[in-house]
């Protein structure tokens, strides 16, 4: 934290699981939920910063992290009673919600269901489930990875001893081929190294259909009420917002330039640009 206020982490049962959870600074609360293949030390670089403001929670999701391995409960509304019930465990009433990759589905969902409790909402570099508006984005179908984690069993067998090179494929990409910081770098390495911690990340991927589902039904069911941000950069670009437009009464959308998928890690400066003003106003 380079001086700042100093993360503390915390065990806190929440809906079956323990989650492991980074929080840091005072003031309104800001809970940041991270994607594949990273843990809460995605948020590394926007950290000291939000910390001067907000109360920052940043959660290892369900069988991400050091956050319990559980069996199941990797759909969207899962994910998104986790990070409700873990609110609650903290005693906040409402929170701004920001969400990056795997995190922007039970971001979403948490705020469709739960719109007193979401003041403001910033989602990244994501696609929300089957909803129109990312045909452009699909043209060729879904990345390649996503059908190869959902296949149950079969990249978690080919894959351990080797996660090393894979988790690294994700980092080079999604930074535009600059990698991440060498700590970082191995804390994410770490966290998806073995048998059980790659089956726990696909177990994300495998329930994207179900996830789909319970997205498709609150977007018939409702609206996103609150002031919602969508950022992109490579490759999601202006899928999201297309997605979010009809569904938001106050949307506001961003490119970040020269950027890969993994914004917090890739263009921190460029991020907090956007977040703070966005979260204070």
């Amino acid at each position: 934290m380079n001086g700042g206020p100093a993360v503390r982490l915390h065990r806190i049962p929440v809906n079956g699981v323990e989650l492991n959870v980074a929080t840091v600074g005072e003031g309104p609360a800001v809970l940041l939920l991270h994607g594949f293949p990273h843990t809460w030390r995605l948020w590394t670089d926007v950290l000291p910063a939000l910390a001067d403001r907000y109360r920052v929670i940043a959660p290892d999701l369900r069988g991400f992290g050091a956050s319990t391995r559980a069996a199941d409960g990797y759909d969207a509304a899962t994910l998104a009673a986790d990070a409700e019930a873990l609110l609650d465990a903290l005693g906040e009433r409402s929170a701004a919600v920001v969400a990056i990759d795997a995190g922007v589905p039970p971001a979403f969902l948490l705020a469709m269901r739960r719109p007193a409790l979401v003041g403001r909402l910033v989602l990244m570099e994501s696609l929300v489930g089957t909803l129109p508006g990312a045909e452009e984005f699909l043209v060729g179908g879904p990345p390649w990875w996503f059908g190869f984690h959902q296949v149950p069993g079969l990249a978690e067998t080919l894959l351990t001893g080797h996660e090393e090179r894979y988790v690294d494929w994700f980092l080079d990409s999604g930074t535009l081929g600059q990698g991440v910081r060498p700590d970082i770098r191995d804390a994410f390495v770490s966290a998806y190294t073995g048998t059980e911690a790659l089956r726990c990340a696909f177990s994300y991927y495998r329930a994207l259909p179900t996830s789909a589902r319970q997205i498709r039904r609150a977007a018939d069911d409702g609206r996103l009420t609150m002031p919602t941000m969508a950022i992109g950069a490579r490759p999601v670009g202006g899928a999201l917002a297309n997605q979010l437009r009809p569904l938001a009464d106050d949307l506001v959308d961003h490119i970040v330039d020269d950027c890969g998928h993994i914004i917090p890690l890739n263009r921190p400066e460029a991020l907090l640009r956007l977040l703070i003003p966005f979260l204070a106003a």
